[in-house]
């Protein structure tokens, strides 16, 4: 049984709304980004800044991560179809990995990039103090938008907009490497910039990873933490009706939350009932976790991870059972029901029988009797229902 998502029509415009969001605050960091890599460029080569210089290479791998964010939020907030049933969010998933990636190989690139400027004695020039001028607007510029991307990532629950805005607050990060290394270099302590060139590559590395591992995790269909997951059970064992919770499997799909359960109840209740049980666990789920989208629940009679191979697909069916009742006992009445339970590979019979029908009644002891050389046999009860 499946939880129905919420109406197509009202997903469909949510996603258009987070769409149009993401969309805009990353234009706006990339054009952010591409006025700020030319001041740097221009500012790291007419005033002796290799550091400016390199800053400004790093504003420009912006300007094409910001591209990367464009196509692929595009495409992961397309409608589900038929080809992918689950939504397309996993692009995103594809997106922030290509993302992390880029910020490891940036931190790398700083790093080197600062050891051999040490190593060839470039460090040794003195920047002028305009390099400490464009360093200190590419901070105070890289963090306003870091700061405005991630709310919005926050809030459209999008891990790659959360990835981006990171990546503009490690540009942030880099420029205050050039006013460290500048102001060094000024007072005469040019080993400064490579130290803190080095000790910001590392963060930049560190947080490129933790988004690139993140996402080989969700990809890999990773599921929830073991803390979520007992939180989940527990909320399911606290539901009325339900006797036992003995599977609950998880997996990611960006933001949302993709779940299995199996819940174990009384066997001898209706369809409807089970259904009822499962729609009150799902609820209590939702408002533990918001970001669940899809939650299949199975309704069971008993536990069948405790007994193997709990129902024999080979025991006979409805229509079989009844040619054999027929067989043994002639016509069954007409207005006859019959409600088989299937538990533990056995096979338990309840008839029930209108009282007002022509000819002899059958007994329990006389079904009992025809049926009881039967292996599958479990227990049968023959019901005389009034009008």
């Amino acid at each position: 049984m499946e939880q129905p998502d919420q109406p197509s029509q009202q997903r469909q415009n949510n996603l258009e709304s987070e769409k149009h969001a993401a969309t805009r605050v990353t234009i706006i960091g990339m054009i952010l980004d591409a006025v700020l890599g030319i001041i740097k460029v221009i500012g790291g080569t007419l005033f002796n800044s290799q550091a400016l210089l390199v800053d400004g290479i790093h504003s420009f791998t912006d300007v094409a991560s910001d591209w990367v964010v464009l196509a692929v939020m595009r495409l992961s907030r397309k409608e589900p179809d038929a080809d992918h049933p689950y939504g397309h969010q996993r692009i995103e998933t594809l997106g922030t990995l290509v993302l992390g990636s880029i910020l490891i190989a940036v931190g790398a690139a700083l790093a080197w990039e600062n050891i051999l400027r040490l190593l060839s004695g470039e460090a040794q020039l003195v920047p002028g103090w305009p390099v400490l001028v464009a360093a200190a607007a590419s901070v105070a510029g890289k963090e306003w938008i870091y700061r405005y991307t991630r709310h919005v990532g926050m809030k459209i629950r999008s891990d790659l907009i959360i990835a981006n805005a990171w990546h503009s607050r490690t540009d942030a990060f880099s420029s205050v490497v050039v006013l460290v290394s500048t102001i060094g270099a000024m007072l005469g302590f040019v080993w400064l910039d490579v130290v803190a060139a080095v000790l910001i590559a590392a963060i930049i590395v560190h947080i490129g990873w933790k988004f690139t591992w993140d996402s080989v995790k969700e990809l890999v269909d990773t599921g929830l933490s073991e803390d979520d997951t007992r939180m989940l059970k527990t909320i399911a064992l606290e539901t009325d009706g339900v006797r036992n919770v003995h599977e609950l499997r998880s997996r990611r799909m960006g933001h949302d939350i993709l779940l299995d359960v199996h819940l174990v109840v009384r066997p001898e209740i209706s369809v409807s009932e089970g259904h009822q049980i499962g729609m009150k666990v799902v609820t209590g789920m939702r408002d533990a976790l918001e970001n669940i989208r899809d939650i299949n629940f199975h309704i069971d009679a008993e536990n069948d991870e405790k007994v193997p191979h709990a129902t024999d697909p080979g025991l006979p069916d409805r229509e079989a059972l009844r040619r054999l009742l027929t067989e043994k006992l002639g016509e069954l009445p007409p207005q006859s029901r019959l409600r088989l339970h299937y538990l533990k590979n056995r096979i338990h019979l309840e008839i029930f029988l209108d009282e007002n029908h022509s000819g002899p009644h059958l007994t329990t002891e006389q079904v009992r009797a025809v049926l009881a050389d039967y292996p599958w046999f479990g227990s049968v009860r023959v019901w005389v229902a009034a009008n």
